[in-house]
């Protein structure tokens, strides 16, 4: 990691990082790409190849209302920057330590990491074609606060890894 990147990763502000991420939320980004895109700043990847990358992850993983995607999303951060391309890599667990803690403290401060549960749903997948977003979806979905959590959580990870 070069040194820029490193001072990057120390400073990060987690208020801005959740704010940024809830933003792109409700102009019509999916849970799973308001996060890593809230995170290019520091990623620097193409726009279009992570936002189409994350698209499926949105709904607890296209709309199957599993792994909340806001988790998923701050898990491909923590890939770009912390995980592995060999696969001979000697520090696999370590990576894998790094997203069990971030699942653990999304948990702790949300009561979940499963979609469903956090939408308050009985079980299994929603029909495919997304809700429009209004202002009464809005209103009646956690989904912008667990963007903003997971953004959070995951800046303020980050900068302890520093």
């Amino acid at each position: 990691m070069d040194n820029n990147l490193e001072h990057k990763l120390n400073t990060l502000d987690p208020k801005m990082y959740g704010e940024k991420a809830e933003k792109l939320f409700t102009e019509g980004y999916n849970c799973a790409q308001a996060v890593v895109y809230a995170f290019n700043d520091i990623l620097e990847l193409d726009d279009k190849m992570i936002l189409s990358l994350s698209s499926s992850f949105g709904g607890g993983m296209g709309r199957l209302r599993e792994v909340c995607g806001a988790v998923t999303g701050a898990f491909m951060v923590l890939g770009v920057l912390y995980g592995y391309s060999d696969v001979n890599a000697p520090d696999k667990g370590d990576h894998y330590t790094r997203i069990q803690e971030f699942a653990n403290r999304f948990k702790e401060d949300n009561g979940s990491i499963i979609c469903r549960e956090l939408l308050g749903l009985d079980s299994g997948a929603s029909e495919p074609i997304p809700e429009k977003r209004t202002k009464e979806y809005y209103e009646k979905r956690p989904c912008p606060k667990k963007v903003y959590s997971s953004a959070y959580i995951l800046a303020s990870y980050i900068n302890e890894m520093a």
